[in-house]
């Protein structure tokens, strides 16, 4: 992709001082393109960056008079609102990502205009509905197989791809997977699982890759997530969720989708970001390393609670105990497997100019 001329971007940017871009903006100067901001994590990693300075591309297919597929009220242009009332700058742009034309159009309108991509996050059709059935694999509804990995894993590729050669370019950047749980189980069909697990591996696999570049790549995963469409399903609404947690212990160590913005957030200003590179990442755990809170000042830690299990059938937890029991299993021998490879492949030879930190 050839560098053009960089012109005024088409922004709609409100009144910020100074010293509000210097202490409380630390991201002020970059740019964020955040694949799916429409609602749930990719809503609240978008509003998250913009509340710390960048000015974020917010992308999907929802915006006013054309919703997706979802038939949800949310859009793109309620989330870039969100961002610019709060002091921020946000550039709403509908994209299909699983039309490379079209995403290759997106990137070529920012390299245009800023000349610079310092930020992906990837968090395409995380609650497509086409994923929600829970049913064991031979039971699987199949028909709209093909039509769920395209939406919710090929165009994460098509995205990355694309961003990936803005940020080789400079020598910088973070790609960030947004997935579902900090192990290998996820979702509960075949065609969901797969998804999941991918995008833990996609990010292992661009890192490795990314890494001579100066650029990372990461999976995350938020805890329990109080998304538009959870709300809804608990009967509850931002300002009185607590009430769920009556029926649902679990809720109550739940978390706002600005938990995960910012947990990107302070990924995202991290000069050794490289050193997480390729890992699997949890907000909970990084809001231990980095120090951020949700929106309401609470600090979420779903690593630490004792989930209460109770309101699951017994088939089910034996489901999920011989799930894990078999995981740890292959994990221990794939460990030793890799160890044994890269005690094989020859010494490395000296290079300069080996990745550490990233190019500011």
């Amino acid at each position: 992709m050839a560098r053009m001329k960089k012109t005024s971007p088409p922004l709609v940017r409100t009144r910020t001082t100074t010293r509000s871009l210097e202490s409380g903006r630390p991201l002020s100067g970059q740019i964020a393109v955040v694949a799916g901001a429409t609602r749930g994590a990719g809503r609240g990693i978008a509003r998250a960056l913009g509340e710390a300075g960048a000015t974020v591309y917010c992308t999907g297919r929802s915006v006013r008079g054309n919703l997706s597929p979802y038939k949800r009220p949310e859009t793109i242009d309620e989330t870039a609102e969100m961002i610019t009332s709060s002091g921020g700058t946000a550039v709403p742009v509908r994209v299909d990502h699983t039309v490379e034309s079209e995403v290759e159009a997106l990137f070529a309108r920012i390299d245009r205009d800023h000349g610079r991509l310092d930020v992906l996050v990837n968090s395409i059709a995380g609650e497509d509905p086409m994923m929600a059935q829970w049913t064991s694999f031979w039971k699987t509804n199949l028909k709209n197989g093909e039509a769920i990995l395209r939406q919710s894993l090929l165009s994460h590729i098509i995205t990355a791809k694309h961003a990936a050669l803005l940020m080789i370019r400079e020598r910088r950047g973070l790609i960030v997977e947004v997935t579902e749980n900090d192990i290998l189980m996820a979702g509960g069909n075949p065609l969901t699982q797969t998804v999941k697990l991918a995008l833990k591996g996609l990010a292992l696999n661009m890192a490795a890759e990314l890494n001579p570049h100066g650029v990372a790549a990461v999976a995350i995963t938020p805890g329990f997530l109080r998304s538009e469409a959870m709300l809804e399903h608990m009967g509850v609404t931002e300002g009185n969720w607590r009430d769920a947690g009556k029926n649902d212990k679990n809720f109550l160590e739940s978390e706002s989708p600005v938990f995960i913005g910012r947990a990107v957030a302070a990924l995202a200003q991290d000069g050794d970001v490289l050193k997480l590179s390729g890992q699997l990442l949890s907000s909970w755990e990084l809001s231990r390393r980095y120090g951020f809170k949700d929106a309401d000042g609470r600090r979420p830690d779903w690593g630490a609670v004792k989930i209460d299990f109770s309101q699951l059938p017994q088939s089910l937890l034996d489901l999920m105990r011989s799930g894990a029991q078999i995981q740890l299993e292959w994990l221990n021998a794939i460990s030793k497997r890799t160890k044994r490879f890269l005690a094989q492949l020859p010494a490395p030879k000296r290079r300069t100019g080996v990745v550490g930190t990233q190019k500011r």
